[in-house]
């Protein structure tokens, strides 16, 4: 005689994994929770024992602050992250495609010094980029950012473009080759249109890290006139006071767009992240 174990009804099994989704995915959304909650508390209400757990008295003069301070510091953002977007994919898309289909030896050790360069630490690279933008006269410009926050991206956009790449049949390839196309038009009317996921991937990216970038913008951009948001949030900390709601409406605020970026372009991410993973 045989002894079954009882399992669990598949019902009970889908309840159980719902449930525990829903615990972890709210504790990692409670600090974006608790941002907005502070962002709508009064001052007087910030030190309170216990604390507010939810604004039962809020007050919006954190964003009227941030409408009043801060639109000049989100519209460099924008800038320096459209820029990053352009200068990383100007890069990194022929680089990418070279890495794919033209270079024949040593694409193992390009590969690795791709992967080495994202591997230095931000803090490092923003000394160097100091000690060579002095010289240049670049301190405090929005160029020399866009240029700083494109080293991040390109080493990781040219190994997703190449992944994708190199999946590309060479039929294609050597077809438009027959109709008279050059390498150059071959890369820009066949190859760049096939990877529409792979360079929407790599743009969002390439934004995200231009939008919250903090090390490169406090190292270079310090006393400039035109700041991104990530510096503008530190008009609100001062020797002896902090305006809490003003920060964390300001970081409400320049949390939308990523969001709203990661929320309209998440089909094309997955399949761009995993782009070149699989061969036929």
């Amino acid at each position: 005689m045989t002894l079954r174990t009882a399992r669990p009804a598949p019902g009970r099994r889908t309840r159980w994994k719902t449930a525990l989704g829903v615990f972890l995915t709210a504790l990692m959304l409670f600090p974006v929770y608790w941002m907005f909650n502070v962002s709508l508390t009064r001052t007087e209400d910030m030190r309170a024992d216990p604390p507010h757990w939810f604004p039962w008295n809020p007050t919006f003069e954190g964003y009227g602050d941030v409408l009043r301070d801060q639109l000049p510091a989100l519209g460099t953002s924008l800038g320096i992250g459209l820029g990053c977007v352009a200068l990383t994919l100007l890069i990194s898309a022929p680089a990418g495609f070279a890495l794919a289909k033209l270079l024949r030896r040593g694409r193992g050790a390009v590969s690795f010094v791709l992967l080495v360069a994202q591997m230095i630490p931000s803090v490092v690279m923003a000394i160097g980029f100091y000690a060579v933008y002095v010289r240049l006269g670049w301190i405090n410009s929005v160029w020399g950012l866009i240029v700083a926050d494109s080293t991040i991206a390109v080493p990781f956009a040219v190994m997703v473009l190449a992944a994708f790449m190199s999946g590309i049949p060479s039929e294609l390839m050597q077809a438009a080759r027959i109709d008279g196309a050059g390498t150059w038009r071959t890369f820009v009317w066949v190859v760049l249109p096939l990877g529409r996921n792979a360079v929407l991937t790599v743009s969002l990216f390439s934004f995200l890290w231009a939008w919250s970038d903090f090390i490169f913008a406090s190292t270079l951009d310090r006393n400039g006139d035109a700041v991104p948001i990530t510096l503008g949030i530190y008009a609100y900390i001062g020797n002896n006071t902090t305006e809490w709601n003003s920060i964390m409406a300001t970081a409400v605020v320049a949390s939308v767009p990523a969001a709203v970026l990661l929320v309209v372009a998440q089909r094309f991410v997955a399949g761009g992240v995993t782009a070149g993973a699989v061969k036929d």
